[in-house]
C-alpha cells in the first residue's frame, strides 16, 4: 500500500506545527503541498526529516505560489512545468524511485485561483487560469506512464462540490467556462477523479472554506477546489480514498484540508 496526501498549506513554515501533527496522525507515504510560500532553500527540510520524511522534489519561490513533495519512500524529481508560462513555481513531478510501483509518477501541482472576475477581457487573471488548464490538457495527451496528478486546482466542477450551485455560477471558481475547460484536461487522458470514486455525487464533498467565515462548519460554506485524478489504470489500484475536514479547526489553519488516497501497487 502507498498512500498520498494532498494539501494547500497556506505557507508551510507558517504552518509547520499542523503539518507535523497531521504526518503523525496520518502518516502518509508522500505529502503533496501547494502554497509553500517559500523559496526551496528555506523549505523546512529538517522538520520532515525528524518526522521520517527524507525525500523531497520543492519547486519554491519568494512570497508567493511553490510547491512540495515530501516522501517516506524513494522519490526522484521527474518534472517542471511551466503552464503559468510567466515562470511562476507551481508544479512540481516525481517519481517512484524504488519498490511497489516504481515509475509512477505523481504531479503536483497549483492551477491560478483566476481573481474574482469571470471575463478574460476585464481580468486578465481569469484568462491566464484558462490558459494554464489549457497547457496541461496538451501535456497530457502525451502520457504514457501511470500518473497521479494531485493538488488545488481551483475549481469545483459538479453542483455537490460547492455549497450553493445557484449562488456561485457567476463566481470564479465554479463558472460553465471553468468546468468546461476542465472537463476537457480530464477527458484529455480519461482522468479517473478519485474523490467521486470512492464520495459518490451528489454526496457533498468539499475541500476548502473561507477565512471570512467566523464558524466555517456551522456555515459549511464549502467548496471542493483540492483534486486527486488518476490515469485508468492507476484508478483501478486506488483502495481508499479520504477527507480530513477536523484540520480547519485546528490552530492556525490553512483554508483548505488534506485529501489522501491509499493505493494497492
Amino acid at each position: 500500500m502507498v498512500s498520498v496526501t494532498t494539501w494547500n498549506i497556506n505557507s508551510v513554515r507558517l504552518r509547520m506545527p499542523i503539518v507535523a501533527d497531521f504526518l503523525k496522525q496520518e502518516a502518509p507515504d508522500i505529502l503533496c503541498l501547494q502554497e509553500i510560500k517559500c523559496e526551496e532553500h528555506l523549505f523546512p527540510y529538517d522538520a520532515f526529516r525528524a518526522l521520517g520524511y527524507e525525500h523531497f522534489a520543492v519547486h519554491g519561490q519568494k512570497g508567493y505560489h511553490g510547491v512540495g513533495t515530501v516522501s517516506r519512500i524513494p522519490i526522484q524529481e521527474y518534472s517542471r512545468h511551466d503552464w503559468q508560462a510567466n515562470g511562476e513555481a507551481r508544479h512540481v513531478g516525481v517519481e517512484l524511485a524504488e519498490g511497489p510501483g516504481k515509475g509512477t509518477v505523481i504531479e503536483n501541482v497549483y492551477v491560478p485561483a483566476g481573481g474574482d472576475i469571470p471575463d478574460r477581457e476585464q481580468n486578465p487573471k481569469f484568462g491566464q487560469k484558462l490558459d494554464f488548464l489549457e497547457r496541461m490538457t496538451r501535456w497530457a495527451d502525451g502520457i504514457e506512464r501511470p500518473t497521479l496528478i494531485v493538488g488545488d486546482f481551483n475549481i469545483a466542477p459538479l453542483e455537490s462540490d460547492v455549497w450553493s450551485h445557484k449562488q456561485l455560477l457567476k463566481v470564479v471558481s465554479h463558472t460553465p467556462l471553468e468546468v468546461e475547460t476542465l472537463q476537457r484536461f480530464m477527458d484529455a487522458h480519461g482522468w479517473s477523479d478519485i474523490g467521486r470514486e470512492h464520495i459518490k455525487a451528489p454526496e457533498r464533498y468539499y475541500s476548502w472554506w473561507s477565512y471570512r467565515s467566523k464558524d466555517w462548519r456551522k456555515g459549511d460554506r464549502g467548496r471542493r477546489l483540492d483534486h486527486m485524478w488518476a490515469s485508468p489504470e492507476l484508478a483501478r489500484q486506488a483502495t481508499a480514498h479520504r477527507v480530513l475536514e477536523d484540520a480547519r479547526s485546528w490552530e492556525k489553519p490553512s483554508d483548505h484540508v488534506p485529501l489522501t488516497t491509499e493505493f494497492a501497487l
